[in-house]
């Protein structure tokens, strides 16, 4: 009886500090939502609908590299820290390639546009190619060790692919070309929105739905999902596993070679050591939507990228991290499986 009633205690007290801190953490979710329409109000349409544009376009550039973070995670469970830097050196290769495809600081007009092409994809091989080459070196060894062996492998990845890039071009800022437009579009009323902000996210959204299409209706695609659902099973179906593999990481690079050449386009700046922060930020973005769940990863990079612009704009840049990471541990501790994700029996 003496033990019955222990029991009760102990879960009645488990309740009540779970209770505790929801509630705690919904009143800090009011609290910011409160402060954040205060101070819109108090700057006006215009400048939050510019902060807005600019935080879209940031979101969709986090987007496209939570895809690779969330699709590698969904097939075989690991947190591929490399893919930020994968990201990055998109933006170098891309930078490099530039005077191949006649493209210089000086270029604008419609005759840029399918150099512009030809350039996407070219770098979207390159990276994808290197994507793969990392993972048939340093991963697939690794599959059938303890978890950490391979986690501990991506993070040594990341330092090798950053201190390349250090060698390549050094510590400094690169400048990259503009070629995006500068004018501003009026959404009516004195509101307007960068034209530049408008191209990145309609890219992204286009790269965003080619990849479901993808996943949802081609033959690879299904056998994508079958790997990630049971590897095992999909296997003894007569799928071939390390190529589905292969073929995962090849997509999600291709994707994060795209995000870095549109990162250099928007920011007009590229540094060898971008993909760490971008690829945490990413990171954060597809747990917060879902990791191993391609539509969060899209939604949770969105949300993250305007986030992270409210709070540079309407409050202090130096609280955009703390902000942005605290977000990934309050879902971590309250949500572990994301806004879109689902709970699934443990493999």
């Amino acid at each position: 009886m003496a033990e019955t009633v222990q029991r009760l205690r102990g879960t009645f007290f488990t309740l009540n500090v779970n209770s505790l801190l929801n509630l705690a953490g919904g009143i800090a979710v009011l609290v910011a939502i409160i402060a954040t329409l205060q101070r819109v109000f108090e700057s006006g349409g215009t400048y939050f609908f510019q902060t807005l544009g600019f935080g879209l376009a940031q979101g969709a550039i986090f987007a496209l590299v939570a895809l690779g973070y969330t699709m590698v995670y969904g097939i075989i469970e690991l947190i591929n820290f490399a893919h930020g830097d994968v990201f990055t050196l998109g933006a170098f290769f891309s930078l490099a390639m530039m005077p191949l495809f006649g493209l210089n600081p000086s270029s604008s007009g419609a005759g840029v546009i399918l150099p512009l092409l030809g350039l996407f994809v070219i770098t979207m091989l390159f990276c994808a190619l290197v994507n793969i080459t990392i993972e048939r070196v340093a991963y697939r060894p690794l599959r059938h060790a303890p978890r950490l062996a391979p986690l501990i492998t991506a993070i040594g990845m990341s330092s090798l692919l950053e201190g390349v890039m250090f060698i390549w071009r050094g510590p400094f800022n690169l400048a990259y070309p503009d070629f995006l437009p500068e004018q501003q579009l009026s959404l009516g009323g004195g509101i307007t929105i960068a034209a530049k902000a408008v191209f990145v996210i309609i890219l992204a959204l286009i790269l965003m739905v080619g990849l479901t299409f993808f996943i949802n209706r081609s033959k690879l695609g299904k056998a994508m999902r079958a790997t990630a659902q049971d590897r095992d099973a999909a296997q003894l179906m007569g799928i071939n596993i390390n190529r589905t593999i292969s073929a995962t990481f090849f997509i999600g690079a291709a994707l994060a070679g795209a995000g870095g050449i549109i990162y250099g386009l928007y920011y007009n700046s590229v540094a060898a050591f971008d993909g760490f922060a971008y690829g945490l930020y990413a990171f954060t973005a597809a747990v917060f939507g879902g990791i191993g769940n391609v539509p969060g990863a899209a939604l949770g990079g969105f949300m993250i990228g305007v986030i992270a612009a409210m709070s540079d704009g309407y409050f202090t840049v130096a609280w955009t991290r703390p902000l942005i990471f605290g977000i990934l541990i309050f879902v971590l501790v309250f949500r572990p499986t994301g806004l879109l994700g689902m709970r699934v029996p443990e493999k």
